[in-house]
């Protein structure tokens, strides 16, 4: 029994159109402009004299996040492991594991399954 699917419409997903994309990124850009023009005028409650500083929290966040960039990178540098450190150990007995190899035809058929299991049938009623 061959099974035949005509389905040429397919669904993209939100984020992998372009044009999506384009519009969150521009979307994104407004919102911090906005909120970069509402620090202008918006009254805030200084408690300390550098928060006067025009766009100080915006600045503050990107500098904090370039300085966890670099810490990370510095901390990288400190916990990281060879690239073979959790394969297994060398006194390690090795366990035999049949290896089961499975072929993927392209075309959608499934004639030769079909085929297959008619034979192994008749094989086994034969028996």
């Amino acid at each position: 029994m061959k099974i035949e699917t005509t389905n040429t419409e397919q669904k993209i997903p939100f984020f992998d159109n372009p044009k999506n994309v384009t519009w969150i990124i521009r979307i994104f850009y407004a919102i911090c402009i906005l909120l970069v023009v509402a620090d202008f005028i918006v009254h805030r409650h200084i408690y300390v004299s550098f928060e006067e500083i025009p766009a100080f929290y915006a600045l503050y966040g990107f500098i904090a996040c370039v300085v966890l960039v670099v810490i990370a990178k510095g901390m990288r540098l400190l916990v990281m492991r060879d690239e073979h450190y959790y394969d297994k150990r060398e006194d390690e007995v090795e366990q035999i594991v049949p290896r089961v190899d499975v072929e993927h035809s392209t075309d959608n058929s499934t004639d030769n399954s079909t085929d297959n299991s008619t034979a192994s049938s008749s094989n086994k009623e034969s028996h």
